[in-house]
């Protein structure tokens, strides 16, 4: 029992740590172990080649200075000849004269035959009103004019009968007149054979009612004379009226096809189509909005000048266009014209400042810039887009007048 104690705990007791390190060493070979016995041998560092202290801040800084000299130099030249003869604004945009085109008849759109964005020609045709009801408002006042010609072609022949019913009732006159000349001299020679006691009573009498007979006659006569010229003159007179229902009627056609013409909406210049209001089948009434024409060859651009600018422009100085849509470009124009007031004047809510609350703010006033139709369609400009204006003060017309001299 003891031994098996003992050697249980020979076994469970841990052996000290010297006694390893003895036996590890131990193991290895004697070269070795005089190697690792033997004191390291240290090399002295090699010490890195010094640099000259500010050598780089002695060339770099005459650089800068240098640089910056240039810099000075090339702006202040710049500006000495040409930057201070220059007048610059970037409040300025395209503009052009859109034309908004509504419908001067009203109607179901039957047909539209451009598509957005595209360019058309002066006199194409944008939009088609169904034209069914005009063609026929055409057609009956074209009816009318018909049968109111026939009027007059009917009243026109009736004239030359009229006039002849005058000469016949002249010839009837004229007989009656020489029937009581002869009734009359019948009569006096029978009141002359009677005096004589000649002639009968009897004679006499028939001589008397012979006479007042054709009296009687050369009146009647007279009067269907007169009648027969009454007559010519109310058929003259319906002929003019007749006429004059004809030219109302014609005034009436007149209107009736300019309405028809109406339903075709036309280009009224050259331009891009935009903004369609409507679509083929929508009901459109005079005056509806059916899309925008934007002319090509008329942009300008409206510069907004600060008052304290305006005495350095006039009509007719050169103009450089910096477009932001176009990189790299710079297009020329000119002053056209200066606006007669500033923006705020032509506002829709004019700013009052005798309400008390006061506040000096520089005021800007529109200047047009012409823009040659070649550069407008070289570059695709289009009205909106953002312009830098720099306007050349030294390009003043000879003999123009600035507004501060």
């Amino acid at each position: 029992m003891t031994k098996v104690a003992r050697a249980d705990q020979d076994q469970t007791t841990p052996a000290p740590a010297s006694a390893h390190k003895d036996e590890v060493v131990s193991l290895r070979p004697a070269e070795s172990r005089k190697a690792e016995d033997a004191p390291a041998r240290t090399e002295p560092p090699v010490a890195a080649p010094q640099k000259p202290k500010g050598s780089k801040k002695r060339i770099l800084l005459p650089i800068i200075g240098l640089a910056a000299l240039a810099g000075i130099g090339y702006f202040g030249y710049n500006y000495w000849t040409v930057g201070r003869f220059m007048v610059s604004t970037d409040d300025a945009y395209i503009q052009a004269d859109v034309t908004t085109l509504v419908a001067k008849a009203s109607g179901y759109v039957a047909k539209i035959p451009v598509k957005d964005n595209s360019r058309v020609k002066a006199g194409d045709v944008l939009a088609q009103i169904d034209p069914i009801d005009y063609q026929l408002a055409v057609q009956s006042a074209q009816n009318k004019i018909d049968a109111e010609q026939a009027t007059i072609d009917r009243i026109a022949a009736q004239i030359p009968a009229s006039q002849a019913a005058v000469q016949q009732a002249q010839a009837q006159v004229t007989s009656a007149q020489a029937t009581q000349v002869r009734t009359q001299a019948d009569f006096e020679r029978a009141q002359a054979l009677a005096a004589r006691d000649f002639g009968s009573k009897q004679a006499l009498d028939a001589a008397r009612a012979a006479r007042d007979s054709a009296v009687a006659g050369v009146a009647s006569a007279q009067a269907a004379l007169a009648q027969a010229q009454a007559n010519i003159d109310v058929t003259r007179a319906q002929q003019k009226e007749a006429s004059a229902a004809l030219a109302e009627l014609r005034t009436a056609l007149e209107s009736a096809r300019r309405d028809l013409s109406f339903t075709e909406i036309r280009a009224p210049a050259d331009g891009t189509v935009g903004n369609r209001a409507v679509d083929v089948g929508s009901y459109v009434t005079t005056g509806s909005r059916v899309m925008a024409l934007v002319p090509t060859s008329t942009l300008y651009v409206s510069a907004n000048f600060k008052e304290t600018q305006l005495a350095s422009l006039v009509p007719g100085q050169e103009v450089e266009l910096s477009i932001d849509a176009v990189r790299k470009v710079t297009v020329k124009g000119h002053v056209e014209s200066i606006a007669p007031a500033s923006g705020s004047v032509f506002s829709l809510l004019p700013v009052e400042n005798a309400t008390g609350n006061f506040t000096k703010i520089v005021q800007r006033v529109p200047v047009r810039i012409a823009v040659s139709a070649a550069d407008a369609e070289k570059y695709h400009l289009r009205p909106g887009l953002s312009v830098v204006a720099d306007v050349d003060t030294r390009t003043t017309p000879a003999g123009a007048d600035r507004p501060g001299e």
